[in-house]
């Protein structure tokens, strides 16, 4: 394969693309906090209460906030304000849809809470992925200009 058939490739977006970045963002999401005992947030306050709070704790929130701040960043800059707004409100409006259809069930707050953290995940996947369909939809690249 040659060199720019090769870098072509890479720049390539697909469906494929997307659902590694939502899988990524999920995985985040999921291990910062979830209705499960198997979260960040849970192994934190557990240590907390019986006194084994250490660096390994500051060390793994450092990567979690890191993480984060990676996410946040790259989803506010591709989407803005108003494209996470309207994002927002087009998951909010799914899921509102999925559950009259009775796909989606929220009867608890356990349910609810998945469903919140799916949708996060989604979001953030979006914002993560909108420079590449940007520029499949209208052949323009998103360039930040910020070498103030």
């Amino acid at each position: 394969m040659n060199a720019a058939r090769r870098n072509s490739v890479h720049r390539e977006f697909s469906l494929a693309s997307f659902g590694w970045r939502f899988l990524a963002t999920l995985v985040l999401v999921v291990a910062t906090y979830n209705p499960t005992r198997f979260s960040y947030y849970n192994w934190v306050w557990a240590s907390q209460d019986n006194g084994s709070l250490g660096p390994e704790h500051f060390v793994t929130g450092m990567l979690v906030v890191i993480g984060w701040a990676v996410l946040v960043v790259a989803t506010q800059r591709s989407l803005g304000n108003i494209g996470l707004l309207l994002a927002a409100a087009l998951i909010g409006g799914i899921v509102w849809w999925l559950t009259d259809l009775g796909v989606v069930a929220v009867g608890s707050v356990q349910a609810m809470t998945w469903v919140i953290l799916i949708c996060l995940s989604a979001l953030l996947a979006i914002g993560l992925s909108w420079s590449h369909v940007w520029r499949r939809l209208t052949g323009q690249y998103e360039v930040d200009d910020n070498d103030t």
